[in-house]
């Protein structure tokens, strides 16, 4: 499903003096495919414009389709319409272990999936949950115990499995490797490009790491005080130093080597993932010697 927003608008406590613009006439297209990376400084309008992604919060001003679904028709006038966009929208905010709740990973996942299907029998509700369980790569053995006793990583894991239970075709994620140990963050990451080749076609990160941001995303949006600042590929991005740090914000460890072998007389071409970045180097040093 292609995403298409249009000139959104939105205003906390529009009709109060405290009111606060968080977006202004944001226009953004995601196609279907894409794995984005949406930066910004805190309060940027970043989590405000995702949270319109599936209705969460209702658009003000603009338009925003999310495939054939008018988000302004979907939250006025069509409940169904937009239940339906939500299992096909999954989003997991930062820190989705908080949100467990019940008392076993069984039951936290298999909830969603029963609130967005419950004419599903049990055996359609548990081939659904071993589905979302095997996804995320964890052994049903952990079926039957409480989510609060698993490592913090395993809780991640289960709160995404309660998200992605529906099959979603799109799959948002707000600071998804807060809080995590490099190894964390790589597992998940590695995670999340499994998802992308399997089940959700779309995903859309928030993140404050660029080098989160430029080693997986194929397209990145950066917000600023409620504006689209600019899009494109990590590469077209990061190139910008000056406009980022104007911005408030940082660049990939990459750029930084990258600036600083420039002024060696060492040109390194590079989108600016590691994997590119270390390639290039050693090709660049193979061919000098």
């Amino acid at each position: 499903m292609r995403i298409v927003a249009d000139k959104i608008t939105f205003t906390y406590n529009r009709k109060s003096k405290f009111a606060t613009r968080a977006l202004d006439e944001v226009s953004l297209e995601i196609a279907e495919g894409d794995f984005l990376g949406i930066i910004g400084h805190t309060g940027s309008g970043k989590s405000t414009f995702i949270q319109h992604l599936n209705g969460l919060i209702p658009v003000e001003s603009g338009r925003l389709t999310v495939g054939e679904t008018d988000l302004f028709a979907g939250v006025k006038k069509n409940k169904k319409q937009l239940k339906n966009l939500r299992s096909r929208v999954g989003m997991v905010f930062q820190y989705p272990e908080y949100q467990l709740f019940e008392q076993t990973v069984f039951d936290d996942v298999a909830f969603g999936y029963k609130n967005f299907f419950p004419e599903a029998d049990k055996e359609e509700i548990k081939a659904a949950v071993f589905g979302a369980l095997d996804l995320v790569g964890l052994d049903r053995s952990v079926l039957n115990r409480s989510p609060f006793d698993l490592s913090g990583g395993q809780k991640r894991r289960v709160a995404i499995a309660g998200v992605i239970v529906t099959k979603p075709e799109i799959l948002i994620l707000d600071e998804p490797v807060a809080g995590l140990d490099p190894l964390g963050k790589n597992e998940l990451m590695a995670l999340l490009h499994r998802l992308h080749k399997t089940s959700c076609k779309t995903i859309i990160i928030v993140s404050h790491d660029m080098d989160e941001v430029a080693d997986n995303c194929n397209k990145v949006a950066v917000f600023s005080e409620g504006k689209i600042i600019k899009v494109g590929s990590p590469k077209e991005v990061f190139n910008d130093y000056e406009g980022l740090t104007a911005l408030r914000l940082d660049v990939p460890i990459t750029e930084y080597i990258a600036m600083k072998l420039k002024e060696k007389g060492v040109y390194i071409d590079t989108d600016f993932s590691s994997e590119d970045f270390v390639k290039k180097l050693v090709d660049f040093y193979k061919n000098v010697k």
